[in-house]
């Protein structure tokens, strides 16, 4: 428990349902379904829903979605990999000669096509007790009567000023006289609302075909883009079997390539061979282990994942012990491993994670993405749906695993995870912010386990990052710990916005409760009842 001399915030305890998400409106919403009688699935996708509109900068309908759902807390975990593909049109030859060697952040060629209201119809569909129709309505109320700004959305909206202003669809929508809302500003977005509406009342077809697929194709194209009607109806997502490694003695569960949750697993299991526990959580020793252990692991995750329908990833391999204890030979805990190509998790990547546990114990481990904020910064011209820029992530080099191909997925980073105790959900949980994910779940989960933290506390800890080469700690590692880690080889300093955030919902079976945390990085909250 915290110290409650010192500002913070309690864990939510509750009973009958809990929700934990990076905005008050979403996490309300995903109350208010469960207490309507909606399972976790339900209300899990009702509250990204209203985050599509309270929260543009970080998810949108015009982006990708992953989910872990264990039903009942029992029995096997589903998994679903929500994530667009390149049009058909798109391939790394045609790229070169054109003179483009890679794909930047906001080029038309970056718009991979979304896959997250696929992604929600198939989940309702298959563990849900609502449809679209009903789960939408909260959203559409934001969109069409306006909500109010919070204050993190409010300083994210004015950092993408300049990305908005320069195309005019996000320009018309996202400003107003070229300037974002300022906290408890209150916003409309009423193209978003009409195109909720379609999709509230065809489904998934209201948006991958009829006029806003029509809208969003020619907005594509009109900016030499290579999407076609036929990419839009050909998008669907794909239930796959979660990947999984022991840690200490929980099971942790992340999705497959072509997300970045193999990471996460290899982090692990090199780090279950050091006694984190006899360190100090925010001391040199335990943050060296932790950044040398990042650095070997995103090296595997850049040479190895990409899409498995079209490239062949050892994941077997990658999340084996052989491979961790191999990798785990090469760390010095008492030096800096030479310093080759460099990590970098990039800044200021963004996404919304949510978790969701109902009376019934459904759990749902949720996340969805524009990629960077406001993704591409391209806005369809009717139908408001913002771009994402997952094409990005793409390599333009034949021969790659990873290299841009028709209907191919890319290196994805968004990651739901959860963790089992004999077969049954003990947590539920994510970390938010891009690259740097697989490093979040890795912190917050050693949090838990290895420090004893309570899961508010795991969630609050100060982390660290690579950002082009250089490890960047928040301003809660004292300058101490810094010149400890720089004394050691690391090159240091400081990041100017925290690193990602994070949700996570607890299943006590012992005691029938459930625990939550919400990070304070965000506006957002848990509750529960």
């Amino acid at each position: 428990m915290r110290d409650i001399q010192f500002p913070g915030r309690s864990v939510l305890h509750a009973v009958n349902g809990a929700a934990a998400t990076s905005n008050p409106l979403s996490t309300l919403a995903a109350i208010d379904v469960l207490k309507a009688g909606g399972n976790a699935v339900d209300a899990a996708v009702t509250a990204c829903a209203v985050q599509c509109v309270v929260e543009p900068m970080s998810t949108g309908i015009g982006g990708d979605c992953f989910a872990l759902v264990q039903p009942g807390g029992t029995g096997p975990v589903a998994g679903l990999n929500g994530s667009g593909h390149a049009p058909a049109g798109l391939n790394a030859e045609w790229l070169l000669a054109q003179g483009l060697d890679r794909i930047e952040l906001e080029s038309v060629h970056a718009v991979t096509i979304p896959g997250a209201i696929d992604a929600w119809c198939w989940l309702l569909e298959n563990h849900g007790t609502w449809g679209i129709d009903q789960v939408v309505q909260p959203a559409i109320r934001y969109a069409a009567e306006g909500f109010a700004v919070t204050p993190r959305v409010a300083l994210d909206w004015q950092r993408n000023e300049t990305k908005l202003a320069a195309d005019p669809n996000a320009r018309r929508i996202y400003l107003k006289d070229g300037k974002a809302p300022r906290a408890g500003d209150k916003w409309h977005l009423p193209e978003l609302a009409e195109t909720l509406r379609a999709v509230a009342a065809k489904g998934r077809d209201g948006f991958y075909g009829g006029s806003v697929a029509d809208d969003m194709v020619a907005t594509l194209a009109g900016l030499g883009g290579r999407h076609a009607t036929d990419d839009f109806a050909a998008q669907a997502a794909e239930p796959v079997t979660p990947i999984r490694t022991t840690y200490r003695d929980l099971e942790v569960l992340e999705l497959p390539p072509n997300g970045q949750g193999v990471t996460a697993l290899i982090m692990l299991n090199m780090l279950e061979g050091f006694d984190l526990a006899a360190l100090d959580p925010v001391g040199v020793e335990r943050l060296h282990l932790e950044a040398e252990v990042t650095r070997l692991a995103y090296a595997a995750r850049d040479a190895y994942v990409a899409d498995p329908r079209q490239a062949e990833v050892p994941t077997d391999w990658l999340v084996s012990k052989a491979f961790a204890a191999e990798q785990r030979a090469k760390i010095d805990p008492a030096r800096v491993m030479p310093y080759g190509a460099p990590v970098d998790v990039q800044e200021y990547r963004d996404t919304i994670y949510l978790s969701v546990v109902d009376r019934d114990r459904n759990a749902v481990s949720f996340i969805n993405s524009l990629y960077f904020q406001f993704g591409s910064g391209i806005v369809s011209n009717n139908s408001g749906v913002v771009f994402q820029n997952r094409g990005a992530g793409f390599r333009v080099e034949p021969g790659h695993p990873n290299c841009v191909a028709p209907r191919k997925r890319p290196m994805h980073t968004i990651i739901p995870a959860m963790v089992l105790r004999d077969g049954r959900c003990v947590l539920s949980f994510g970390v938010m912010g891009g690259g740097y994910q697989p490093l979040g779940h890795t912190h917050v989960l050693t949090n838990l386990v290895d420090f004893g933290m309570d899961i508010q506390q795991a969630i609050d800890g100060p982390r660290m990052a690579f950002v082009h080469g250089q490890l960047d700690l928040e301003r809660g590692i004292p300058d101490p710990i810094l010149a400890g880690l720089k004394a050691l080889g690391h090159p240091v300093g400081r990041p100017e916005m925290p690193w990602g955030g994070g949700q996570a919902v607890q299943i006590d079976w012992q005691r029938g409760t459930l625990a939550a945390g919400s990070d304070p990085r965000k506006d957002g909250l848990a509750l529960g009842y």
